[in-house]
């Protein structure tokens, strides 16, 4: 037989795209349309309906960027339609390419009831079905004009991302804007033709079922009178009938598709935008369970749930039914899907926290699952973290995005730093937005890695990352692939459902040890310093006020601020997004960050000020205390309590050297700075160890170009390496010496920019701090701060969430090499046998470590650099613009668990209170530093326990007493929710007033403890 393939698929898509397509609606006539742009931001729904419309007709121009117009349609339905299927197709001037990403609308009846939402894919309202003749129609469309950033063109400039900034051009033109008749026997013929000829492009073409779709295909499209396609539709369906109930065959590979819209919280629009998006896309999806008996949707991100409830409580209703009757499924557990690698301990544990108590609140509903489809790689601390709020399992989706090595497993058990195992999947259909194509279900299964061994995998499906949802005609093409020959079979199932499939199926699956780390997207750790700092910043100020407010309520009696709190945490998490805090969302966004962050630091303040007051008494009392919020005792202060402090004696010095710059001296430390301003030399006095590679200098800043191939805010390329500035000029430079500390001050301008370093020994103190105030004005490059030191190692210590991971010095493998920019916490320690050496950080995440050998002594210089500034100008042009404060320290001599206390120490200052009181002794206190505690608050439960949270930080075992200084009635293992949990492995004892702790490494416990009464 000739091959005439091609002849027959182009058929195909000219047939369908030109004839079959346009026949879904063979009727239609004009709606007549009016507008009312509100003035300002998005108004009540019900002004919207009451404000007065101004006509428009189709091709007029709407929607100055991020405004809101309300769109009214009306018409009448013509007799000649009644019995027929009538829908109003509303078109405000869609790219059918461009789904989330531009204008929307939500659609209501003139009671407010909401309908559905409006989107590229989705533009249809359905009128009755059967039709009335001369039946009225009225809607009303809540219309959205938001801006395209992420343009055909990507990466380009724009001030579009800020409302401030984007001007008043309407951005749309008004399309379509019709009643039509719905022929589904057309529509149904459409998804048959699609389904086969996507499958038919997919199989082998020396195959039968190939030959077999393609003569049934062409039966088909010649039982089609293209004059007639309604009425010869029915015929042209009876020739695809028997290969579209042909069985798959019983080795196919099985894909459980959930219902999904990925609807990022904040990103290429703001998060007023975000509230609405989320009301859109639920309306959409609870019509869409109504209208598709066999069809299950799932929604992560309580935050989003939370959203709806205060702002659309009609459509907040529906979905409630729908989550009762088991058909939406709230997914993950977390309050939003945050970034991994830079939240804190307590921050990410507190996600799941707030997240599952939500879920559990609201439906009853205990996740299993952390559903994480799009976040930028996944820190060793998180399956610890996982197993504490009571989950299992793990979704994402985003490994499959790394540039350089392909990840070996599809469904695998992640292993994180403590030894915790979490059952894993990565869906190998390689989106989160899967729109059911044979091409990606064919993708799927040829992909999936654990053939042999496993059969099952998961597809995300429905528009998404603007939201959007799954469409009628993606559950169309699922149910044509329910059980056909050729495909990998689909199931709606949900989540939970899959994953006990999966791992039933799966018992010995492979084990991955450590981070999943993303070879993708690693300037996101340093991009729009404000916001992270303001992040660290919430972080630490959360800690502080929980702690004081706690021990206030103990010991005085003061009220604990629950509900304030409460929301303080919730915003915090909110910001956690991951496109907020990784700093590549719009402008606006992270103009609001900035003013939000503020406004918390200002209220936390108020409480942690008001707390310590409460418990050093009246102010008049003359006597000065000391507060310390840090894990560990420092000046003669408790850790968690308060006390007189001495003043040390003078002990520093700071001397002029001949040749330029500055020797500092301590006693502990001697600082060489050069006459440009370089750290020359640091010696430990005690054992007279250099810690500053020979022939180097510290805490040199560096300038790079930084232009990235594609994703500016999110990449930062290898090859910015190639081309460094050395910055080296000095402005001024001088030195300054108070009774407890002597300094260096350095001025340097580069650019447009300047900067401003003061170097500090600090009596009795084994550290240089750094302090840095950078005014930026540079376009597309990256400001990094270099410390060469003289050690000689393989691998770092980088802290994480509840302990810390390593990475290799070297780039033996390309595994080592991909890591070229990577996380810390609060520090990065290196040592060899003996000695070691920490750099702590107050606010920077993003460093990167490499070593070399020195020609003319053979020995390793191993060089840190942090990450301090970064200037892309997508999606935000002016990203980190302006005036920026740094604090950083080098310690030498450190060993891991110093790195531990000085990490701690550089967020946590002392604070001074005047009282009457001499002392405030901790709530609790641990007799071993390896036992760090990282939150001390009251029960959620408002029972009046206290929460203490405790991990060990070294890296080994430890045991050590916990002791309060209340009378102990009785301490209960918890799991992060505060329940009674056996899941913990170290050992927790009460004995003798005390609890007796003994821990693995980085192993975390949540007490319960009670007081006698």
């Amino acid at each position: 037989m000739h091959d005439d393939r091609t002849l027959v698929e182009s058929r195909l898509k000219r047939v369908l795209d030109e004839r079959i397509r346009p026949a879904v609606y063979p009727e239609s006539v004009p709606l007549e349309v009016g507008i009312w742009t509100a003035p300002g931001e998005p108004v009540p729904v019900a002004e919207g309906l009451a404000a007065p419309r101004a006509p428009i007709a189709v091709g007029d121009a709407w929607g100055a960027p991020w405004g809101t117009s309300w769109i009214t349609v009306t018409g009448t339905v013509p007799e000649a339609w009644a019995g027929r299927t009538v829908e109003a197709l509303i078109d405000l001037g869609f790219d059918a390419n461009m789904p989330g990403f531009q204008c929307e609308g939500l659609v209501y009846r003139p009671d407010g009831t909401p309908v559905k939402g409006l989107n590229p894919q989705n533009q249809w309202v359905r009128i009755a079905a059967p039709a009335a003749g001369g039946e009225q129609v009225l809607l009303h469309v809540e219309a959205a004009a938001n801006p395209v950033i992420l343009d055909y063109h990507p990466f380009l400039p724009t001030e579009l991302g800020d409302k401030e900034t984007a001007g008043d051009r309407p951005q749309y033109k008004l399309a379509r804007m019709d009643l039509a008749v719905f022929d589904e026997t057309v529509w149904q013929l459409v998804l048959d033709l699609e389904v086969l000829g996507e499958l038919m492009a997919e199989l082998p073409v020396e195959g039968a079922r190939r030959w077999q779709l393609l003569r049934a295909i062409e039966r088909a499209l010649d039982a089609i009178d293209l004059q007639d396609v309604n009425g010869t539709a029915a015929q042209a369906r009876s020739e695809l009938a028997g290969v579209l109930a042909a069985p798959a065959v019983p080795s196919a590979h099985r894909i459980s598709a959930i219902g999904h819209a990925h609807i990022d919280s904040a990103w290429l629009w703001p998060l007023r935008e975000t509230v609405r998006k989320v009301a859109r896309t639920t309306a959409n999806m609870t019509a869409l369970l109504e209208d598709e008996p066999d069809f299950l949707y799932t929604m992560s991100q309580a935050q989003q749930f939370a959203w709806i409830k205060e702002h659309r409580p009609e459509v907040y209703a529906r979905v409630r039914k729908a989550v009762a009757e088991g058909r939406f499924v709230p997914a993950g557990g977390m309050w939003v899907e945050s970034d991994t690698n830079m939240p804190s301990s307590e921050a990410m544990a507190r996600q799941f926290v707030h997240g599952k108590r939500f879920f559990l609140d609201e439906f009853g509903v205990e996740n299993q699952e952390a559903w994480l489809p799009d976040t930028f790689g996944f820190t060793g601390g998180l399956p610890q973290i996982i197993r504490n709020a009571g989950s299992k399992w793990l979704l994402t989706q985003k490994i499959s995005w790394s540039q350089v090595n392909r990840f070996p497993h599809h469904t695998f058990l992640w292993e994180g730093i403590d030894g915790t195992r979490i059952f894993t999947h990565f869906p190998p259909v390689d989106t989160y937005n899967c729109s059911m194509k044979g091409s990606e279900i064919a993708h799927a299964a040829r992909n999936f890695k654990d053939k042999g061994v496993a059969r099952h995998s998961l597809a995300p499906t429905g528009w998404g990352d603007g939201g959007g949802g799954t469409t009628r005609e993606m559950v169309g093409k699922a149910a044509r692939m329910n059980d056909l020959e050729g495909s990998a079979t689909v199931r709606w199932e949900k989540p939970a459902e899959f994953f006990a499939k999966a791992e039933a199926e799966y018992p010995n699956p492979p084990v991955w040890v450590g981070e999943l780390y993303l070879e993708l997207h690693r300037a996101t750790l340093t991009s729009q310093a404000k916001t992270k700092q303001g992040n660290r910043r919430s972080e630490n100020l959360l800690r502080e006020a929980e702690l004081w407010c706690s021990t206030a309520t103990l010991r005085n009696g003061a009220a604990y601020p629950y509900e304030q709190l409460d929301r303080i945490w919730k915003t915090v998490l909110l910001h956690q997004f991951h496109d907020i805090l990784p700093g590549s969302s719009i402008a606006w966004v992270h103009r609001e960050a900035e003013a939000t962050y503020a406004a918390l630091a200002g209220e936390l303040e108020e409480l942690i000020g008001a707390a310590q007051q409460a418990l050093a008494g009246e102010a008049s009392g003359g006597r000065e205390l000391v507060f310390n919020a840090a894990p560990h005792p420092r000046s003669s202060v408790p850790a968690g309590g308060a006390a007189s402090v001495a003043v040390a004696g003078p002990v520093c010095e700071a001397v002029e050297r001949p040749e330029g710059g500055f020797t500092l001296r301590n006693g502990l430390l001697e600082v060489v700075v050069d006459a440009e301003g370089l750290i020359a030399s640091v010696v430990e006095v005690a054992s007279g160890r250099e810690t500053v590679a020979p022939g180097s200098r510290a805490n040199l800043l560096q300038l790079h170009p930084d232009f990235p191939n594609m994703w500016d805010a999110w990449d930062v390329d290898q090859f910015y390496r190639n081309t460094v500035t050395d910055l080296t000029g000095v402005d001024a430079i001088t030195a300054d010496r108070a009774a407890d500390r002597a300094s260096v001050r350095i001025a340097r301008s580069f650019g447009s920019s300047t900067v401003v370093q003061t170097l500090t020994l600090r009596a009795g103190e084994q550290r240089v701090d750094i302090d840095t105030e950078v005014d930026w004005h540079e376009t597309e490059k990256f400001l990094k701060a270099a410390f060469p030191l003289d050690v000689h190692t393989e691998r770092y210590a980088a802290e994480t969430q509840f302990g810390h991971l390593y990475r290799p010095t070297h780039t033996n493998t390309s595994w080592d090499a991909a890591k070229f920019e990577a996380c810390n916490h609060r520090f990065v320690h290196l040592d060899e046998p003996g000695w070691g050496v920490a750099l702590v950080t107050a606010s920077t995440y993003g460093h990167d470590v490499t070593r070399t050998v020195r020609d003319h002594d053979g020995g390793t210089t191993t060089t840190v650099r942090f990450s301090l500034l970064r200037a892309p100008r997508f999606p935000d042009p002016k990203t980190d613009q302006g005036l920026h404060r740094f604090r950083h320290a080098l310690v030498p001599g450190a060993a891991i668990g110093d790195a531990v206390r000085e990490g701690y120490r550089i967020g946590l200052p002392e604070r001074r209170v005047t009282g009457t009181a001499e002392r405030v002794a901790p709530l609790v206190a641990v007799d071993d530093d390896a036992l760090v505690v990282s939150a001390v608050k009251l029960a959620d439960d408002r029972s009046g326990d206290l929460i203490v949270r405790v991990y060990e930080a070294g890296g080994g075992r430890a045991t050590g007493r916990l002791t309060t200084s209340f009378p102990l009635a009785g301490a209960v293992p918890c799991d992060l929710l505060e329940r009674p949990w056996d899941g913990t492995r170290g050992e927790v004892t009460v004995a003798d007033g005390a609890v007796r702790l003994a821990l693995r490494p980085f192993e975390l416990v949540t007490l319960r403890l009670s007081a006698t009464v």
